[in-house]
């Protein structure tokens, strides 16, 4: 299977991240078929990816557990039908496994649906996870539809109490993900402060993209990224 693997960089990650993360031939093929080096190399530069290849995945920034997009094809749920969020939910929670593989490195399955109450307001957080290599909470949101700035916001409040009265004094921050069907830079950028480090929004897909659908997103967020810069630019000058 690694042989069939054209890219040599690519054969590299794969046979180090099999030996490290002790995959099965299965898991193996599943993150092949996903692209997960694509998805993973295409945010990086040529250091980065040549790090990627020689190295094992390392975990040193919150940003390093996160993935754009997430590959959910095993959940089964059609990609042009209607579902609700808890449809997706029960769908995640009854391939758990595989959802944990896409995820990533270091993660343990902490709770589902779990409810929080302020001031007799009853919310909860759809999945709460903990990730040990991060020594964090790490709480994730589904939404079907569009990110908007209130599903931020009731993140923000979700890592707020987490931080506040779950976190312990020897352990990291939490992490607060809002997986979405689509999403506006935009939205996430001035929605969330310039030094966030704490919550993230991803997109999902319910089908393995090809290599040119995911550099297509990846140009689409580097264009974001430089007209944000050039924004910020503009006051001073």
């Amino acid at each position: 299977m690694l042989l069939r693997v054209e890219k040599p960089e690519a054969r590299a990650f794969y046979e180090v991240e099999t030996v490290n993360s002790r995959w099965s031939t299965r898991e193996l093929e599943r993150q092949i078929h996903s692209l997960l080096f694509e998805r993973l190399a295409l945010s990086r530069d040529q250091e980065g990816v040549r790090a990627l290849a020689e190295k094992r995945h390392e975990i040193h920034q919150p940003g390093d557990l996160i993935k754009d997009p997430y590959v959910l094809e095993f959940t089964g749920l059609p990609q042009t039908e209607r579902y609700l969020e808890s449809d997706f939910e029960q769908a995640l929670i009854d391939r758990l496994r595989e959802f944990l593989l896409e995820l990533g490195k270091g993660f343990a399955f902490m709770a589902r649906q779990q409810r929080i109450t302020l001031d007799g307001q009853r919310f909860w957080i759809d999945l709460v996870f903990y990730n040990r290599l991060t020594r964090s909470f790490v709480l994730i949101d589904l939404k079907v539809g569009s990110l908007t700035h209130q599903d931020l916001g009731q993140m923000q409040m979700y890592v707020n109490y987490y931080q506040r009265e779950i976190t312990a004094e020897d352990e990291n921050p939490p992490l607060g993900i809002v997986l979405c069907t689509d999403k506006s830079d935009a939205v996430v950028r001035y929605t969330l402060p310039e030094d966030n480090q704490q919550i993230f929004a991803s997109r999902y897909k319910l089908y393995l993209p090809t290599e040119a659908e995911l550099a297509a997103e990846l140009q689409r967020e580097r264009q974001a990224i430089e007209m944000e810069g050039r924004v910020r630019k503009e006051p001073s000058e």
